[in-house]
């Protein structure tokens, strides 16, 4: 018997660490000429030591697979995240087009008097909405005299090639297109040639 003796006060019944081990032995002795599926019984008894260790390792494998889980959980919720609110960004934005759309008709329109200080005071608030939309990422589509890029720009006029041009030209922007932090919001309205 071994020093391991676990006592039951109310029954008065000894078992000892070595008796369940042997007990768990001769169960898997008795059912080694038994048969399951075709395959045989293990034969190899394992001790309860190494019992606890592979369970130990069973549950470390699985708390590390549910970490790695969660981790890819969190990043992937925080990209979800960073998208939406890019998404949502952009959607004000382009809401707010139509705003610098009449204040840019309004700058043409009153370009005339130089001496109204309405007129200089619209200006200075067209440029302001453009300077702070500028440092969060809007980009104006509106310079000619470029190559044609039909992402970003829309013909529609086309008129006559001068000299000798390979490719189209930007000939004239009807409408300014804006670019939001990579991606068009509207493409510009030209008139190309070539």
């Amino acid at each position: 018997m071994s020093s391991e003796e676990v006592t039951n006060d109310g029954d008065d019944v000894e078992v000892t660490l070595d008796d369940v081990v042997q007990g768990a032995n001769q169960v898997l002795a008795d059912a080694d000429g038994v048969e399951s599926e075709g395959e045989d019984v293990a034969e190899e008894v394992l001790d309860p030591l190494q019992l606890a260790e592979l369970e130990r390792d069973n549950f470390k494998d699985s708390l590390q697979r549910l970490q790695a889980d969660f981790e890819n959980y969190k990043k992937r919720v925080a990209r979800n995240q960073v998208e939406e609110v890019a998404r949502q960004s952009g959607n004000l934005v382009a809401k707010l087009l139509v705003v610098i759309d009449t204040l840019d008709l309004a700058q043409a329109h009153l370009q005339d008097s130089d001496d109204d200080a309405e007129a200089k005071a619209l200006v200075a608030a067209r440029a302001q909405l453009l300077e702070v939309l500028s440092k969060e990422g809007l980009v104006r589509v509106d310079a000619a005299e470029i190559s044609f890029d039909p992402e970003v720009h829309d013909a529609v006029m086309h008129g006559e090639a001068t000299g000798e041009e390979t490719e189209t030209m930007v000939d004239e922007i009807l409408r300014a297109g804006y670019v939001w932090q990579g991606q068009v919001l509207r493409p510009a309205m030209v008139k190309v040639r070539g």
